[in-house]
């Protein structure tokens, strides 16, 4: 197995990095599209963050990593064995990082099912594909541009749903397949369909560090970890550890994390005055907000957060004339979201009660 260079050891590229922890936090966000140049960390960023991932608690034999405290989601072999209420035996492993290749085809992707051994025996036999391997894990795709548009489609339906049917000649199997999809590509060898790069929850446009001191680091990081690469990783494993204790915890917190009717009223007159087309960026913004404030260890979203969720989810679904700016920045949204606050805000009671997801009101009532 090659050698994993320490997530936070690479220098610089900050966007990047917080759209990887946001998506960790909360793999419901939707994934994350990194574009940019050759040379920039891309593929590196995604391997290292799989790594320092906490691990987690999977049903014992189970060959998609079912989650044994979500039944709901249990694949069609957990739920067979667990029928007449038998609790599963559970085990713990890392989490899965999963290279998809370029060539890959929809059967590679979703998995087969074996009609012939249906029809001669009468057994269920599925093949798992890659979305099988990748559940609750890291999905990776180098240069997602020039990978066949159906299989796209199919990759980021599964990360949307969270789960995997596969339908044959009356024949069904179903599996959970919520993993971090995160997508790479240099534009300069073709872009995306505008439909599937809405689909990607995040974007991030990376460039090559300029700054000579920042690009001496790398140098000297890279070096270093070639020379000695236990001593190198050894050297940053106190901040590793850190971090991936703080995503743990992020994890634990987000469905916890709050947010009023001012906030999602901020939210919407920020999209809507930016002429973004669709609802898709205003869930996607509310559910990065929510992974930052849970990051950061707090319970209630604020302006900062939203600013710094949209900063991520806009990019890609801003449309541009040729002489506007590339990107605003985390500054220039939070400026555009306090002057709309003025605009038309709800009543100080309804600022006061906070909305919250998945009955968590009506579980605090009981």
């Amino acid at each position: 197995m090659p050698s994993i260079f320490p997530f936070t050891a690479i220098v610089g590229q900050e966007r990047m990095k917080r759209a990887l922890i946001l998506n960790a936090v909360d793999t419901r966000i939707g994934g994350v599209l990194i574009r940019g140049e050759r040379g920039t960390a891309k593929s590196t960023a995604a391997r290292s963050l799989a790594a320092l991932l906490p691990h987690v608690k999977v049903v014992q034999d189970c060959r998609f990593g079912c989650d044994p405290d979500k039944p709901a989601t249990w694949c069609t072999e957990c739920k067979e064995r667990a029928d007449g209420n038998k609790k599963l035996p559970t085990s713990e492993r890392s989490t899965p990082f999963i290279n998809l290749p370029v060539s890959a085809t929809e059967d590679r992707v979703v998995g087969t099912l074996d009609i012939e051994k249906a029809i001669q025996k009468g057994e269920r036999h599925f093949e798992p594909g890659v979305l099988a391997s990748a559940n609750r894990g890291l999905l990776y795709i180098d240069e997602v541009n020039l990978l066949d548009d159906h299989v796209v489609d199919i990759l980021l339906d599964s990360a949307a749903m969270g789960v995997n049917t596969v339908e044959r000649e009356g024949i069904s199997f179903a599996h959970p397949a919520r993993f971090i999809l995160v997508g790479t590509m240099n534009p300069e060898e073709g872009d995306l369909r505008p439909q599937l790069l809405d689909r990607f929850a995040l974007s991030v446009d990376i460039l090559g560090i300029r700054e000579a001191r920042e690009r001496m680091a790398i140098m000297e990081r890279n070096i270093a970890f070639e020379r000695d690469t236990e001593a190198f990783r050894k050297q940053w494993l106190p901040k590793e550890e850190e971090l991936s204790q703080k995503i743990a915890r992020a994890r634990e917190l987000v469905n916890q994390v709050t947010y009023t009717s001012r906030d999602l009223l901020s939210i919407a007159a920020l999209t809507s005055s930016l002429n973004v087309d669709g609802h898709r960026a205003d869930m996607v913004i509310l559910k990065a907000a929510r992974a930052e404030a849970a990051f950061e260890g707090r319970t209630k979203i604020n302006d900062h957060d939203i600013a710094l969720a949209a900063e991520l989810a806009l990019p890609h679904r801003i449309k541009r004339t040729p002489f506007q700016q590339a990107e605003l920045t985390t500054e220039q949204l939070q400026e555009r979201i306090e002057q709309l606050a003025g605009q038309s805000m709800p009543s100080e009671s309804d600022e006061e009660s906070e909305s919250q997801q998945e009955g968590e009101t009506e579980e605090k009532k009981t």
